[in-house]
């Protein structure tokens, strides 16, 4: 068993719930606080937190993956862009706490997110990244490697669209494709719908 294998073996990915904000809005406060991959100035608390996971769970999957109790990371799901003829599109967004990183734990949350999203209908995961020509304290272009190796592609890029710390910063769109873009398509599902489903199909401990 080699280390990567051992280190997820007592990892379980489960549905995220409004009493794991607090927890989640500490670990996103991170990012938002020290480091240029979120261009928000402002850490949400854990009430606005909890909301914006609300809002989410109506309709999108949100899963964190924990160990021995404790919450290690999240991945969910959003609208692409609201409007209707974007359905079969969603915004995947991931973060793992600042000391779990290089553990495979990104991979599986987006592994069960896929599978999630994949039952509902969804046609196109889309992801927004910033990026760097010179890397520095604030932002590393390790984000868009992880992508890239997921089988996303770029789709987009937009120069020095964000201002960080003082900095400019690129930021660009990811695509992967995971459904066959048909005429007149099936009406994407709400994750509600397919719950029991992909209980049945995904439910395990990794």
């Amino acid at each position: 068993m080699n280390n990567s294998t051992r280190n997820r073996s007592t990892i379980k990915i489960r549905e995220a719930t409004v009493e794991d904000a607090p927890v989640l809005a500490e670990i996103y406060k991170y990012y938002v606080e020290d480091t240029a991959i979120s261009f928000e100035y402002e850490a949400p608390d854990a009430e606005a937190f909890a909301g914006r996971m609300s809002d989410i769970r109506k309709r999108y999957p949100y899963f964190v993956a924990e160990e021995d109790g404790e919450l290690l990371g999240y991945a969910y799901a959003h609208a692409f862009i609201d409007r209707a003829a974007y359905d079969w599109a969603a915004e995947v967004t991931i973060y793992i706490r600042s000391d779990q990183k290089c553990r495979g734990i990104g991979r599986t949350l987006y592994e069960v997110l896929e599978k999630a999203l994949t039952l509902q209908g969804i046609l196109d995961l889309y992801a927004c990244i910033g990026v760097t020509e010179q890397e520095d304290e604030y932002l590393t272009n390790n984000s868009i490697f992880f992508h890239r190796h997921l089988g996303f592609i770029d789709a987009g890029m937009f120069p020095k669209s964000g201002n960080k710390f003082g900095r400019w910063y690129d930021m660009v769109w990811v695509l992967k494709n995971i459904g066959s873009h048909r005429d007149n398509p099936q009406p994407v599902k709400s994750f509600d719908e397919v719950r029991a489903e992909f209980g049945k199909m995904f439910h395990k401990k990794i």
